[in-house]
């Protein structure tokens, strides 16, 4: 969504962008060190979960191959090790390179049915190499072939997670992120904004199950997931989601005050003890309803701005409009590696950031 204003798919592709994160930090700006020592009184600690590695802006106000490396919403290692980027102006890239020294190396342009762009806000590389993308505008979830040219199908969606009139989904508050659970045969997306009727605070997460790696993806359970609220009182939305490795989500929840900067927080949520509320009209706060537990693992805003510059004012001159998480490997210690990506709108005050954390997560 443009507010002003994963899973990999093997683990061969995981080791690779692990070893690659080992071998470089921030490359722009003074991001800071690549790691951080460890500890509670570390420079680079965000919280007791998470600490900050470094950040890059070597993307910022770039090209590549006529189109502009911005406005984008989502990350996913793909089978090769290399990074997806996916722009919700309908494009996407490939990203290689070293640490958070990233750099395009090949942009594909994404269409509908009808050969029209997508307002493209989520991704999921499958294990055949084959993209599942998202478009928040009907939604839709379409799969595309490894180079992103060719539509192969596309996924079932309820009539209620549909933008109005057709369903009670809000413009722009749809699935704008995606994640595929460990392996392979579950994908969840999730809701930006609650649907018409349900209480605002409560987004809903659908589900798609398959039999066989092969097989399609039909509709399954649906969770309801509590936001928060920033330190003004408004609601956050739900910007992304990546699979924790354990059948857990990770969650970013991501809001914006004029004249104040963002709110990003990230968090860890379990579906296992959530009602399934597909059947459920209107989510109004039941007591019958579960919904998924989640718990605080960083606000973004607390980690150190690593001297990071900005052109508008933030809580930390770190942040900006953070829309994209992927999982790209893990230390040695066990803690999952994120890269975070800003989205800027294709604005001249705002940073089309990279972002490397590592997250310890509690136990299971």
């Amino acid at each position: 969504m443009r507010i002003r204003r994963l899973l990999s798919t093997s683990t061969v592709a995981l080791t690779t962008v692990a070893a690659l994160a080992t071998t470089g930090g921030a490359q722009a700006h003074g991001g800071g060190p690549a790691h951080p020592p460890a500890g509670p009184a570390s420079a680079g600690r965000c919280s007791a979960a998470v600490g900050i590695d470094g950040f890059s802006d070597a993307l910022d106000e770039t090209s590549f191959g006529g189109t502009f490396v911005g406005n984008l919403s989502a990350l996913a290692v793909d089978a090769h090790g290399t990074l997806d980027a996916l722009s919700d102006r309908s494009a996407l890239f490939t990203l290689s390179g070293h640490g958070l020294d990233l750099k395009p190396e090949n942009v594909a342009p994404l269409a509908d049915e009808k050969g029209q762009p997508l307002d493209s806000e989520a991704i999921v590389v499958d294990r055949d190499g084959t993209r599942l993308i998202s478009s928040e505008a009907e939604p839709s979830i379409r799969r595309y072939s490894r180079d992103g040219t060719k539509i192969l199908g596309s996924l079932p969606v309820p009539d209620m997670l549909r933008v109005a009139p057709a369903g009670r989904a809000t413009t722009n508050l749809t699935f704008e992120g995606l994640a595929l659970q460990p392996g392979g045969r579950t994908l969840v997306a999730s809701m930006e904004g609650a649907l018409s009727g349900d209480d605002t605070r409560l987004v809903r997460f659908q589900t798609w199950q398959r039999k066989g790696l092969g097989g399609d993806f039909t509709l399954g359970r649906q969770y309801a997931y509590h936001v928060d609220t920033d330190a003004y009182g408004s609601l956050l939305g739900v910007s992304d989601i990546a699979p924790a490795g354990d059948g857990r989500l990770l969650v970013l929840e991501r809001g914006y005050t004029t004249g104040v900067g963002n709110t990003v927080r990230l968090y860890l949520a379990d579906p296992s003890h959530a009602t399934d509320v597909s059947g459920v009209t209107e989510l109004t706060g039941q007591k019958n309803v579960t919904v998924m537990h989640k718990e605080l693992l960083a606000d973004i805003g607390a980690c150190p701005s690593l001297g990071a510059p900005n052109n508008q004012p933030q809580p930390n001159p770190l942040l900006d409009n953070i829309e994209g998480m992927a999982v790209t490997g893990h230390t040695l210690d066990g803690r999952l590696r994120l890269t975070l990506v800003s989205d800027d709108n294709q604005s001249t005050t705002q940073i089309t950031r990279l972002y490397a954390l590592t997250a310890r997560l509690p136990r299971h």
